[in-house]
């Protein structure tokens, strides 16, 4: 699944990186490489759903990060 958008840290929980997508919806990053957690930074995202995985932070579906691209803005 490639999913474009906007890094964001969330204080939930344990604190949480995630993707809100240009349509709004907002995706748990698993396994985010350290490059990957720039808030604000703009990305597509190359991932997987992770049905059977549950977070602290629950601030969406979890998203099992496989590889990324930074974007222009």
């Amino acid at each position: 699944m490639n999913l474009t958008g906007r890094i964001e840290h969330r204080d939930l929980g344990t604190g949480a990186w995630v993707l809100v997508t240009d349509a709004g919806e907002t995706y748990e990053l698993r396994q985010a490489p350290a490059a990957l957690k720039q808030a604000g930074q703009r990305v597509q995202v190359t991932g997987e759903i992770q049905e059977n995985v549950m977070t602290l932070a629950m601030s969406g579906p979890v998203l099992a990060v496989q590889s990324f691209e930074p974007l222009a803005d």
